[in-house]
């Protein structure tokens, strides 16, 4: 085991490197816990094939990498016309846009981007190519002041020696900062409330067993891994006291997609009267959907499944499905922690009061 890893905890999961003619650098979260690496994305391709195949992932993070995307996809045009500039800008955000369907972090971005650009005509492209870079950056530093502004909200609903469950990773590793979810937990333990987190495994991909133990492990927060069909019987025996899992776009009235496994969680939640809280900032809100019904929902390869991590463990020709999504309605959730406050009870009334009359980007 390459243990390189170990000393990774203050390393930003992305960052920009340079100036307008920099790149981008990540940690491929797709090597991980084994092997810690930072990988260099100097073109629009590679930022593409980050984001689709995982090796940057989670809903703000992906807004970020995509941000920056949009950055490095424009390098040749700066120097061109403003027509030239912008309809180039037009094609690298409708390309970033196809890597992954279902998380509105990074149409959100990408919407934000070319927003600022119509409305800065006056400039000429360089000037424009080096707000971008500016935009992009402030997005970068939001998150950051999101992640923390999360923790504190969260951290309020746990009590002293609570076992709280997460699913999949709402962590540093999905956002630039401490994440959503684990966002809640880093600050509740800061505050010595002495919590024990379980983990879920998060098949096929085990975000939950590669990336969510690996940061609470690098943060001394007490963690244990179970498999996502230990969670009912965890709950049963008294373990769990609260859920708090991230979201990837929340419709309107509250409906939240999240990582496939999630909405099961939530279930078992509310048969066993343990409260499920989703942590998200205000950019995962998709207001233009009145309801989860309306989230477009991720297929993945059936690879993922089929040959998880290299090794088949199915028999050769069985029929797959492999969504990468579920949608938890907004019923079964108590409350959404947003950077802006609780959300609580979940509707589409409260969702609007708390999220103010800034309307969010889809």
């Amino acid at each position: 085991m390459n243990t390189e890893h170990e000393a990774a905890s203050d390393v930003a999961t992305l960052h920009w490197v340079g100036d307008t003619d920099g790149y981008l650098k990540m940690i491929d979260q797709t090597l991980l816990p084994t092997e810690y690496r930072e990988i260099e994305c100097r073109d629009v391709e590679t930022v593409w094939e980050a984001i689709k195949k995982l090796r940057v992932r989670g809903a703000p993070a992906i807004g970020i990498a995509a941000a920056y995307g949009v950055v490095i996809g424009l390098q040749t045009d700066a120097g061109t016309s403003r027509a030239d500039f912008d309809q180039r800008l037009k094609t690298v955000a409708d390309y970033l846009a196809e890597s992954r369907p279902t998380a509105v972090n990074l149409f959100w971005a990408l919407d934000r981007l070319q927003k600022l650009a119509a409305d800065s005509s006056d400039l000429d492209s360089s000037e424009m190519h080096a707000l971008l870079l500016e935009e992009a950056r402030r997005i970068e530093v939001e998150d950051l002041e999101m992640c923390h502004k999360i923790g504190e909200v969260g951290a309020a609903l746990l009590s002293p020696g609570d076992g709280v469950l997460t699913h999949c990773n709402a962590g540093g590793l999905a956002t630039s900062g401490g994440g959503t979810a684990l966002a809640v937990f880093f600050e509740a333990a800061k505050q010595g409330k002495g919590i024990h987190v379980y983990a879920d495994e998060t098949r096929p991909l085990l975000q939950g067993a590669r990336l969510t133990t690996w940061e609470l492990m690098q943060r001394n927060v007490p963690v244990t891994l179970i498999s996502d069909s230990m969670a009912g019987w965890v709950m049963k025996e008294g373990k769990i006291q609260a859920v708090v899992t991230g979201a990837d776009r929340i419709a309107a009235n509250g409906d939240s997609a999240n990582k496939i496994g999630t909405y099961s969680v939530a279930l078992l939640a509310s048969l066993h009267d343990i409260p499920f809280y989703i942590a998200a900032p205000s950019s995962t809100f998709d207001l233009s959907l009145e309801s989860g019904e309306e989230i477009p929902i991720e297929e993945r390869l059936p690879e993922e499944i089929t040959n998880g991590f290299g090794k088949q463990t199915v028999p050769d020709g069985v029929d797959v499905y492999n969504p990468a999504f579920d949608v938890t309605p907004a019923k079964f959730i108590r409350g959404i922690i947003t950077e802006r406050g609780l959300i609580q009870p979940v509707t589409k009334e409260e969702v609007l009061r708390v999220l103010g009359s800034e309307p969010v980007q889809s």
